[in-house]
C-alpha cells in the first residue's frame, strides 16, 4: 500500500488527468534508462536480479550440484572475450553445418546438400541442439482437460519480426522490415566472406528477398 501511494500523485485532481494522479509519483522518481524502450517495476526489479545472479554465478563452483555448475560454465563461456574473439565465427560455421549449411553461404548447395537434406530431421535438430523451434513449435505443458498429465502441444512458432505487423503495414513497420532484410543480407555477405567465397552481392540479394517472401507467407 505505501508503494502504491508512493507512485501516486494525489495533488493532481483524478477527474481532470487521472493518469497524473494514479502514476505521478512514478514518473517523478523514474526516468527511462536511455539503453531501455520502457521502464516499470518489473524491468527494475530484474535489474536488482541480474546483480544479485551475477554474484552468484562469480562464486567458486567447488559442491555445487551439476545444475549450478552448468550456469557457471556458460557465464564463464560469455565472459571469455578474448577467446570468443579468437574463434571468431566459428561457432556459427560449425551450427550452420549441423543443420545442412545455408544455400546462400554454400557452393552449389542445390547439387551437394539438397539431395541428402531432410526437413524432418533438421527441425529435430533446431529443435534439441538449439533450442529453436522454425515452421513448427513443439513444447510439453499442462493439459487444459486435465491438469494432472501432462500433454505434447503443437503450436505455430514465433516469427522473425515481433508480429505480422511488422510484415505489411507501413509507416514505421516499413522501416523496419526494410532494416530486417538489410540486416539478413549483411549477414550472408559476412559469412561468404569468411568462408572464402566470392563476393556476388546481387546472388546475396535475391536469395534474401526469397527469405522475406517466405517468411510474409508465413505471416499471412
Amino acid at each position: 500500500a505505501a508503494r502504491i501511494i508512493q507512485n501516486m500523485d494525489p495533488t493532481a485532481d483524478p477527474c481532470k488527468d487521472f493518469y497524473q494522479y494514479a502514476c505521478g509519483g512514478w514518473l517523478n522518481r523514474h526516468v527511462i534508462p536511455e539503453t531501455s524502450s520502457r521502464y516499470s517495476i518489473f524491468d527494475i526489479l530484474r535489474d536488482e536480479l541480474e546483480i544479485i545472479l551475477k554474484g552468484v554465478l562469480e562464486t567458486s563452483d567447488q559442491g555445487d550440484r551439476e545444475a549450478f555448475q552448468k550456469a557457471k560454465i556458460l557465464y564463464k563461456s560469455c565472459m571469455n572475450e578474448s577467446l570468443i574473439e579468437q574463434r571468431d565465427s566459428l561457432p556459427l560455421l560449425e551450427a550452420l553445418t549441423m543443420v545442412g549449411d545455408w544455400p546462400v553461404a554454400s557452393a552449389d548447395w542445390n547439387k551437394t546438400k539438397e539431395p541428402n537434406w531432410s526437413m524432418e530431421e533438421k527441425l529435430s535438430i533446431m529443435n534439441s541442439r538449439f533450442n529453436k523451434r522454425v515452421l513448427i513449435d513443439m513444447f510439453v505443458w499442462n493439459d487444459d482437460r486435465d491438469s494432472s498429465r501432462h500433454i505434447i502441444y503443437i503450436d505455430q512458432p514465433s516469427l522473425g519480426m515481433p508480429s505480422r505487423d511488422y510484415y505489411f503495414n507501413g509507416g514505421n513497420y516499413q522501416r523496419v522490415r526494410e532494416a530486417y532484410l538489410q540486416f539478413m543480407i549483411t549477414i550472408a555477405k559476412m559469412i561468404r566472406e569468411d568462408k572464402n567465397m566470392p563476393k556476388d552481392d546481387s546472388f546475396v540479394q535475391e536469395e534474401m528477398a526469397k527469405v522475406m517472401e517466405l517468411e510474409t507467407e508465413i505471416a499471412n
